[in-house]
């Protein structure tokens, strides 16, 4: 079990500059901030903490959600996805619930090539997890962002609904 998957830990686990350099994005809201004085890298103007779920959202989303206890993480996944104008980065766990359930209302997906080694609280970067990352875009202007990013790994995309006749 990697470090920051042990029970008891921190959920503070930032996500390194190199994704947002990667994504090359200037995001409005960065949406589980720890601050952005604590993790000043993160592109986004506003910066609000994990008390946004009882927020209204504007704009395009960044979000690190608390992966926290089990379905912890479906809360605000159904947030980003009824705001649909964000990407969320969450753990590769194709096997829950709460992924196959998202997956498939996400616009785009890309499953990121090398494990994510988070910055820790004390701004030491962390081992390797235990498991990979997935970047889920909801919206199609997020969903061509993550076409257009320079993040290696697995694109797929969501088929558009057909249209009637």
């Amino acid at each position: 079990m990697a470090e920051h998957e042990s029970t008891g830990k921190s959920n503070e686990w930032y996500t390194p500059p190199w994704v947002f350099c990667a994504l090359d994005i200037q995001f409005d809201l960065d949406a589980a901030s720890p601050g952005a004085n604590i993790v000043p890298w993160v592109p986004a103007y506003k910066h609000i903490t994990s008390h946004s779920l009882n927020c209204i959202w504007h704009g395009s989303v960044w979000l690190n959600p608390p992966y926290g206890g089990r379905n912890a993480i479906r809360p605000w996944l159904r947030k980003i996805c009824n705001h649909s104008n964000g990407i969320a980065l969450v753990p590769n766990r194709t096997a829950t619930d709460w992924f196959q359930d998202f997956a498939q209302l996400a616009d785009a997906l890309l499953f990121v090539r090398k494990k994510i080694k988070f910055i820790r609280p004390d701004g030491i970067e962390a081992p390797s997890p235990g498991y990979g990352n997935v970047l889920m875009a909801f919206g199609e202007n997020m969903a061509d962002k993550l076409r257009c990013s320079k993040i290696d790994g697995l694109r797929l995309e969501t088929p558009p609904e057909p249209k009637g006749e």
